[in-house]
């Protein structure tokens, strides 16, 4: 007799149903179950308004976290970035497998460099983080550039640049990897330029706390380094008190041994700033891979605690909520 599938949680998106169908392909292959998406449709994606006006925080999940608790689901997939930092009691996050590329990308016209960008050019992004690095950037660096706030999938937003509305939009690269696009990628921004979004880059698997079947078949697809890197940066991000769409950046990454795989030491960089460029608070602290979760939320208080007492509180629009 044929197994009963199982459910997985989806927002329709391009992307998301590209992310949750890799999920979906390693989970039947790790259980030997079928697994069937269920598309969910989230407050996040029938909103035209910005990100910064409707809150950011849990907009694009909520929904997905609803159908899991009413037992609709049997399991979930979200862009990690896009969870709130608190983790409601009866949902456990079972997996964050291997994190693909954190950076954000520039598709922009002509096939030019972010630092090639003409005088004056208007650049998209739906991100009050990335605008406030990007103009930081360019007011150092002496560049004359617009942040035009946009929203809207890939092909929307990849759509304003083909048709000249825009130079060029500031996209996540993981994504793109994963829907196939990363050939339309016209440059890779670097860290040390833009700091990625808390967890970007990385998936977040969700199930109910009390399927104990479901809680061990989808950890073995958990990544003990990618999972505590972004426990660390998103432990920033609630010390900040901070919501998704504040413009706050933070990366956790490794300082490999010879073998390329073995990690030494584990780097926090985090940043938080006006999203004219005006202002910044941007500090890092390295120390050992932390072995354990509390641990690695020690990490990230520690760092936040350091960001505040320079002025960081200050520096953001978007509080919790």
């Amino acid at each position: 007799m044929t197994e009963k599938a199982l459910r997985l949680g989806t927002r329709r998106s391009k992307l998301a149903m590209a992310q949750s169908g890799q999920v979906a392909e390693a989970v039947r292959q790790l259980t030997g179950r079928p697994v069937e998406l269920v598309e969910i449709t989230t407050y996040g994606d029938t909103s035209r308004e910005h990100l910064a006006q409707i809150g950011g925080t849990g907009v694009f999940v909520t929904a997905l976290r609803d159908a899991l608790v009413r037992g609709e689901v049997d399991f979930a997939v979200h862009s990690l970035k896009d969870l709130p930092t608190t983790q409601p009691e009866e949902l456990v996050l079972a997996a964050v497998p291997v994190r693909e590329d954190p950076r954000d990308a520039i598709v922009a016209r002509d096939a030019l460099k972010f630092t090639d960008l003409p005088r004056g050019a208007r650049i998209g992004t739906g991100s009050p983080r990335r605008m406030a690095q990007l103009n930081a950037y360019a007011r150092a660096h002496g560049l004359d550039i617009e942040t035009v706030p946009i929203r809207g999938n890939v092909d929307t937003r990849i759509g304003y640049v083909r048709a000249g509305e825009l130079d060029a939009v500031v996209l996540a690269a993981a994504g793109l990897h994963r829907i196939g696009r990363i050939d339309e990628v016209t440059d890779l921004l670097s860290v040390d330029t833009v700091l990625p979004a808390p967890g970007q880059g990385a998936l977040a698997i969700e199930c109910a706390a009390d399927r104990a079947d479901m809680i061990a078949a989808l950890g073995e697809l958990d990544d003990p380094f990618t999972r505590v890197a972004v426990t660390a940066e998103r432990s920033l991000l609630a010390a900040l008190e901070a919501g998704c769409s504040a413009p706050v950046g933070a990366l956790a990454d490794g300082d490999f041994r010879g073998d390329g795989q073995t990690v030494k030491e584990m780097r926090l960089r985090g940043v938080v700033g006006t999203t004219d460029g005006t202002r910044t608070v941007q500090l890092s602290t390295t120390g050992p891979v932390p072995q354990a979760h509390d641990q690695a939320l020690a990490l990230g208080r520690e760092l936040a605690t350091e960001m505040l007492a320079q002025g960081a509180a200050g520096l953001m629009g978007e509080r919790a909520r």
